[in-house]
């Protein structure tokens, strides 16, 4: 390792494998030595439309060249575009929109939105959510939030709708609740998709008492589940949406998302949020070129079709060579629970072993679980070798 990586401060718990990665294509990273490794990864899940998209490369340079950042007195078209062609795409036409840098932004932003309009004094949400690295949902201390642990609903017996009879549901403290901020599926990178039941009920009890929904869609937006968002396999229109990580395309671009009437809620008292890139315009040029590729090229269905083929070849893996004991999925977003001791020392191996086969997989930490979120434009012949090399990887085990 050089001496300008050991200058670095780097995530912790993830080795670097890859010191010298010079070049990026679709989902094809080279490294100095020109070996190339499909990126099953998207970056962190963010390269959703494949690195160096030629229409995304083109909007961002020539934004550059005109103007990149924009003061708090002046504005830019390019923002008011985006900003409008977002909040249609969420169903938010006439609603308001905020650009920032990092989807913990976007997803603070909605909270302290919602803990300004709403006069309960906690936010619900699920106990295995994660929504950012700072800020009032990064702490969820307990005189603002109430956590909710939804696993016992999982294989919930009864047939009808949740009411007071069941414990769980009883043990909400509803007549303190003012919002549910809700992440459709991520799960803390474990995948993991709360019932549909559940998440109706809650939806429809906390809008009855006049509270607000909000979605975090940072890492399930954009087609990452098969749909233009999660929360679209559960049925119901939020009131607030968080975005990022996708809708840069590995620019660090955010976007949180308000449907009309929740901004004037806040009784004309604006949110105080000070942050220096708000509304920039380089970074609403990349947001607007990414939403459009993905609509244009159909990304949607080809992302959801390269979700099916990867979910069956793992099917087939898991039922011919084993070492897999469970895969939960939706769309291209995967994650693959492997049979493995505590501390996930096989995990840790079989992760290393792809990588020095050419196929780079997420790996969450400490825990036996591969992570598989491809960009939306990964050809088949990726798909199968990875397939073919896993499967290979498993069996020399």
């Amino acid at each position: 390792m050089s001496a300008r990586q050991d200058a670095l401060i780097r995530y912790p718990g993830h080795d670097l494998l890859l010191p010298d990665i010079v070049r990026a294509e679709n989902c094809h990273l080279f490294d100095s030595q020109g070996r190339r490794y499909v990126d099953l990864e998207s970056g962190v899940w963010c390269a959703t439309v494949g690195h160096g998209h030629p229409r995304v490369l083109r909007a961002l340079t020539e934004q550059a060249a005109r103007i990149a950042h924009n003061g708090y007195c002046y504005g830019t078209a390019v923002v008011e575009e985006a900003a409008r062609e977002l909040l249609a795409l969420t169903g938010f036409d006439g609603g308001k929109c905020v650009l920032l840098c990092s989807g913990s932004e976007a997803v603070e932003h909605g909270v302290r939105t919602a803990q300004a309009a709403v006069s309960r004094p906690l936010l619900m949400t699920m106990a295995d959510s994660y929504f950012g690295a700072y800020g009032s949902a990064s702490r969820r201390q307990a005189d603002e939030w109430f956590s909710f642990d939804w696993t016992p609903c999982a294989a919930c017996p009864f047939a009808g709708e949740c009411d007071q009879g069941c414990q769980h549901w009883s043990a909400i403290p509803f007549d303190r609740i003012g919002g549910f901020l809700f992440e459709p599926g991520s799960s803390s990178g474990l995948v993991r998709f709360p019932p549909d039941k559940l998440i109706r009920n809650l939806v429809a009890t906390i809008r009855r008492d006049g509270g607000l929904v909000l979605v975090n869609e940072v890492t399930t937006g954009f087609g990452r589940t098969g749909r233009w968002f999660g929360h679209q396999h559960y049925g119901f229109a939020p009131d607030v949406v968080a975005t990022g990580k996708s809708l840069g395309n590995g620019y660090p671009v955010s976007a949180a998302l308000y449907a009309p009437g929740v901004h004037e809620r806040l009784g004309g008292k604006p949110v105080r949020y000070a942050q220096s890139h708000q509304n920039d315009p380089l970074g609403a040029a990349v947001a607007r070129e990414v939403v459009r590729v993905i609509a244009d090229e159909d990304l949607i269905a080809r992302g959801a079709a390269a979700g099916t083929r990867i979910l069956a070849g793992l099917e087939a893996i898991r039922a011919g060579v084993g070492r897999i004991a469970q895969i939960r999925a939706r769309g291209p977003m995967i994650a693959v629970e492997l049979d493995d001791t505590p501390g996930a020392a096989l995990t840790t191996r079989f992760h290393r072993e792809l990588v020095g086969c050419g196929y780079i997989t997420g790996r969450r930490p400490g825990l036996p679980v591969l992570r598989i979120d491809p960009a939306l434009t990964i050809e088949d012949a990726d798909i199968e070798g990875f397939l073919a090399t896993f499967a290979a990887v498993l069996a020399d085990a």
